[in-house]
Parts: C-alpha cells; structure tokens; sequence
C-alpha cells in the first residue's frame, strides 16, 4: 500500500500531464460532437454517433495513450534510473512498481471514462452503457490487454526517451483498425479482417455494443483475452529490471 501511494503521489506530481489525459478525451467528445455535421442526428440503427461509437472511441484513446505512452514511458525511465535493479536487492520486488503502475493507470483510465461519460450526458443529453455488467466486463479485460501490450513496448524500448516514440508507433494503427477515424463497417475487406483479430478492434466493438445496450459478443471478448495472454507472456518473457 505504501509503494501504491508513493507512485500516485508521483503521478499526481505530474498534473499538467495527467489534466491533459483526463480532459483530452472529454474535450475532443464535445469538440467533435458539436463540430462534425450528423453526429447528434439519429441514425438508421436508432442510435446517435454521440450516443455510443464516439464516447467509445474516446474511452479507447484514453486507455490507449496510458498504455502506450505512460506505462512505456514510466517503466524504462525507472529502469533507465536504475530504480528496479535496486529494488532487487531489496525485500519490495520490483514487480510491485509493476502492479501499482498497472492499478493506477486503470484508476485514471476509470476516472476518464466516467468524466466523459458525465459530459455526453450533460452536453448531448446521451446515456451512460446501458449493459453495465458487460460494460465493466469489457472495460477490465481490454484495458488489461493493452496495458499487456504497453509492458512489452516498455520491455523494448531502450530508454525512457525512446519509449513515447515506439509506443506512439503503436497507438496510431491500434486506434485506426479500432476505427477512430475510418469506421470498421466501412473499412476494406482486408483490413476489417485485421481489424478484428487486433486487440484494438474488437475490444473497441465490445465497448460500443455494452454502451447501447447489447451484450458483448463471445468472439470479441475472447480476440481480447487472447491478446492479453499473449502479450502478457512476453511481458514476463522480455521485461527487464537492468
């Protein structure tokens, strides 16, 4: 517990940064909400854009920038610093600065969602997920995934310098087969496909369909759970603490 409010101290240190995480998504929901023609208008599906696939989206941004930013970033400076490897030799393993960045970035990917949430609710008069249960199911198992994937950018990345840059490599097509700015109903056969075997895409479809209403597909949840026993195995296969 001690170590846990250590790091979140050291975070909330960070508070231009932190502000920007939070509020980014939130900002960006009501910029383009109001900005884009037809994003407050009623679909065919009876459903507004507003409604599920943009705070969808912008859910996925936040957990997307913790985990290939953040988490990378955090990681290899503290390895860089030397910080693990002293940690080694001590009774505290190093793996616990592991899981208290894990727990805090889900804390503030949390605090996000529920923000922006709050905000479409008030600005677009839009509802929070409708199929709760499957909503927090989603929410902690994809999150788990990609912050799986950010443990192994941090397993890779040289230095504390180097990691924002691979890790930014990675967020961007992650965020465009999840269908950020092309969506995956109208993406190429092709690229559909990679779609929906990349963490990304179906963890962001999952997250739209507990947003109005719908339980999660089985298919989705288990292209999600497959990512995270992946990626995590080469997280404890490549991670190291010097």
């Amino acid at each position: 517990m001690k170590l846990f409010l250590v790091e979140t101290k050291l975070h909330l240190r960070e508070w231009p940064f932190l502000l920007f995480t939070l509020g980014l998504p939130t900002l960006l929901l009501i910029a383009l909400g109001y900005g884009i023609p037809g994003m407050t208008e009623v679909q065919a599906s009876g459903e507004r854009v507003v409604d599920t696939h943009m705070p969808s989206m912008m859910t996925l941004l936040t957990l997307l920038m913790l985990a290939c930013n953040v988490v990378p970033a955090v990681l290899t400076t503290y390895r860089e610093q030397g910080v693990l490897r002293r940690m080694s030799t001590t009774p505290v393993h190093p793996g616990r600065v592991l899981g208290a960045q894990l727990v805090i970035n889900l804390a503030i990917g949390a605090v996000s969602t529920v923000l922006l949430t709050v905000a479409g609710m008030v600005v677009f008069g839009s509802s929070a997920p409708k199929q709760w249960a499957g909503f927090v199911l989603v929410f902690l198992l994809g999150t788990a995934a990609l912050l799986a994937i950010g443990l192994v950018i941090a397993a890779l990345a040289p230095n504390g310098k180097v990691a924002p840059g691979i890790g930014s490599a990675v967020m961007f097509p992650l965020m465009y087969v999840a269908g950020m700015w092309t969506p995956r109903e109208t993406m190429p056969d092709g690229l559909r496909l990679v779609s929906d075997f990349s963490v990304a895409g179906p963890f962001a479809q999952a997250l739209r369909d507990t947003w109005a209403g719908h339980a999660p597909q089985l298919m989705h949840l288990a292209v999600v759970a497959a990512g995270l026993v992946v990626f995590g195995g080469l997280a404890v296969r490549l991670f190291r603490w010097e």
